[in-house]
């Protein structure tokens, strides 16, 4: 049985077809003072369950923590979490005296109501480490190859070299196209310096792939340096968080589309990463 978790509708419905479980009834209620007070119908003793949940903000973070023990409650024999989009993952070291390690705050938390963890491309491998429960990364990237349709001379390109082979797999998807990164600074959480990349972009489309959108900053400033040669510039990602004013900051840039995943549910969500979850549940 999948039970959703509120921000994680679109994917848990495509997961529950895909893998041709029983999509749960779930409820998402509040009491008077705001607390959050899920309900979950159907859930029947011994039923094997698969919370699928984004963590994309801190009360989603709560929600999910309560659909696991709704889940034992009602008499779960097991229960296993997918984390399409893990919240806090970025924050796998402390990076400054005094600050904790997030990523390893919220798993040890969620793994006190799992028997296993299921993550999307989270931004660094090593997140799964700090879950008490067995945690398996899947790679959605490759899915994201599907509505680019037919590209002149392709240019596939990571906007530093850690993303590089995430860019990879995009272009490998493909079928064809070339494959380079840029080089980023960064110096904020908010400002970044994107240098261009050394290949030829007059007259190609290129594809710009990362893992995770969040101001659109480091996209916007690669686009930045090719925007004027290239034919069309088109943005990829994983998890589309798209925060505030970020989708707006692309196109002004002149990228033509944004193309994601519903690991985060967006507009631009146009690819279910549904199917790559499927293969290890």
């Amino acid at each position: 049985m999948i039970l959703p978790g509120s921000a994680t509708q679109t994917l848990g419905a495509t997961l529950a077809a895909e893998t041709g479980q029983e999509l749960a009834d779930v409820a998402f209620d509040r009491f008077a003072d705001g607390e959050r007070c899920p309900r979950v119908k159907g859930v029947e003793s011994g039923a094997n369950v698969t919370v699928v949940a984004s963590t994309v903000s801190d009360g989603a973070h709560v929600e999910l923590l309560q659909l696991q023990d709704a889940a034992r409650e009602a008499g779960a024999d097991s229960v296993t979490t997918v984390l399409p989009y893990m919240g806090y993952a970025r924050q796998d070291n402390a990076f400054k005296p005094g600050q904790p390690v997030s990523a390893r705050a919220v798993a040890r938390a969620i793994s006190t109501g799992t028997d296993r963890v299921v993550t999307v491309n989270p931004h660094e491998q090593s997140v799964n480490e700090y879950f008490d429960a067995p945690a398996t990364a899947v790679d959605a990237a490759g899915l994201l190859a599907t509505p680019l349709g037919e590209l002149t001379e392709p240019l596939f390109l990571a906007p530093d070299p850690g993303a590089r082979p995430l860019a990879g797999t995009v272009r490998d998807s493909y079928g064809r196209g070339e494959l380079d990164h840029c080089e980023k600074t960064r110096h904020t959480d908010t400002e970044v310096d994107v240098e261009p990349c050394e290949a030829a972009v007059s007259g190609r489309d290129v594809v710009l792939v990362d893992d995770i959108v969040a101001t659109g900053r480091t996209m916007s400033g690669a686009v930045s340096h090719l925007e004027r040669d290239a034919r069309q510039v088109y943005v990829a990602c994983v998890h589309p968080v798209l925060a505030r004013e970020a989708y707006t900051r692309l196109r002004r840039a002149g990228v033509e589309a944004v193309y994601g995943t519903d690991t985060v549910e967006h507009p631009v969500s146009r690819v279910s990463a549904a199917p790559a979850i499927a293969e290890v549940l």
